[in-house]
């Protein structure tokens, strides 16, 4: 099992930029593919990015971020970061980290294949 619990939201200017961290607890990090969604009321949990678990360099973007935000991944600090920059006012939600261990080279993208959440940090962004 994995406690995530997320940080480095806030409020910023349209256009400007936010890193978002998820720090993880347990030895077996390494194992877990890392993913981030973000959710606005009333709609679904939806889709940003996902990195996976035994490579940092295989990851994918939901097409509304790709391009502005980057996925990574720090092994060594049971870590997973999203930078976000060109930041719009539809980026606005509670940000939330998932871990899965996933079963194919294929990221996950949905939330029901996610099996342990973040409590989510806020990122509101202002025009």
């Amino acid at each position: 099992q994995v406690q995530l619990v997320e940080s480095g939201g806030g409020l910023v200017q349209a256009g400007g930029s936010l890193s978002l961290s998820c720090a993880a607890s347990g030895r077996t990090f390494t194992t877990y593919a890392m993913g981030w969604f973000r959710q606005v009321p009333g709609k679904e949990r939806e889709f940003v990015a996902a990195i996976h678990s035994w490579s940092g360099s295989i990851t994918f973007y939901a097409d509304s971020v790709r391009g502005r935000f980057t996925i990574s991944r720090d092994n060594a600090k049971n870590t997973v970061y999203l930078q976000m920059n060109s930041l719009k006012p539809e980026d606005t939600a509670v940000y939330y980290c998932a871990a899965v261990r996933p079963i194919t080279v294929v990221l996950p993208t949905t939330s029901s294949e996610y099996d342990y959440w973040g409590q989510g940090t806020q990122v509101t962004v202002s025009l």
